[in-house]
């Protein structure tokens, strides 16, 4: 049985991960897969039902508790809660603050780890997020790491008017105990300080064409020996 393709991009916040893997998907055919939207689902769940965010156990807790389901629509993947997905709420200053905190904890990673491992039944996916190489899909052959200048960075969170303090949040993504930022084994490091999502994409989209390529003819190889 033919496995499906994971391409996983990872990377720091503001660097173009979503933009990029949007992109990718289309060009591609395959389906998106945004993780930080899950976590981002978490968070705002956290704040809606009155749980500190910095109670790693009663965060826990309720992660294992509530009620949720995958969705593909437009091959785009969400996670919904109560078959809702708070595509708006999650976007807010509240969440975005928030959602460093609950995404350390160990509890919640396993279980969005195996939640979005589940996606991969939908078919070929990008999946965007700071661990699919190094975590999520560690065996796929396809890993992309993208980063860009902190000033960058920044000044993309100001046009998109969000103001985060992005070197705290580097901070805690790349320190926490539990599957921290970093670039994974084998991943093709993109920094896209200086280029258009476009220029990155097709930088990306080679890459990613040349490998399929090269295993589509060592497998034709292989049926022939």
């Amino acid at each position: 049985m033919k496995q499906n393709t994971i391409i996983a991009i990872d990377g720091t916040s503001a660097s173009g991960k979503s933009t990029n893997a949007r992109i990718i998907a289309r060009e591609l055919g395959y389906i998106h897969v945004d993780t930080g939207a899950m976590y981002r689902t978490l968070a705002w769940y956290c704040l809606q039902k009155k749980v500190d965010v910095h109670d790693a156990k009663a965060v826990g807790a309720l992660c294992r508790k509530w009620k949720t389901s995958l969705q593909c629509t437009d091959n785009q993947v969400h996670l919904l809660v109560d078959n809702y997905f708070p595509a708006k709420e999650i976007r807010t200053p509240e969440v975005s603050e928030a959602v460093s905190h609950i995404a350390a904890i160990p509890k919640v990673r396993e279980w969005m780890k195996n939640k979005q491992r589940e996606c991969a039944e939908f078919g070929n996916l990008v999946m965007e997020g700071r661990d699919i190489g190094t975590n999520v899909f560690p065996e796929t052959e396809y890993k992309f790491y993208l980063d860009a200048c902190l000033q960058e960075r920044s000044k993309r969170r100001a046009a998109d008017g969000i103001q985060e303090n992005l070197a705290a949040r580097d901070q805690r993504d790349s320190q926490r105990a539990s599957a921290p930022l970093m670039v994974a084994l084998g991943a093709m490091i993109v920094n896209t300080s200086e280029m258009t999502p476009q220029q990155t994409s097709q930088k990306i989209l080679a890459e990613i064409r040349k490998r399929l390529a090269a295993n589509e003819q060592a497998q034709l190889a292989k049926a022939r020996s």
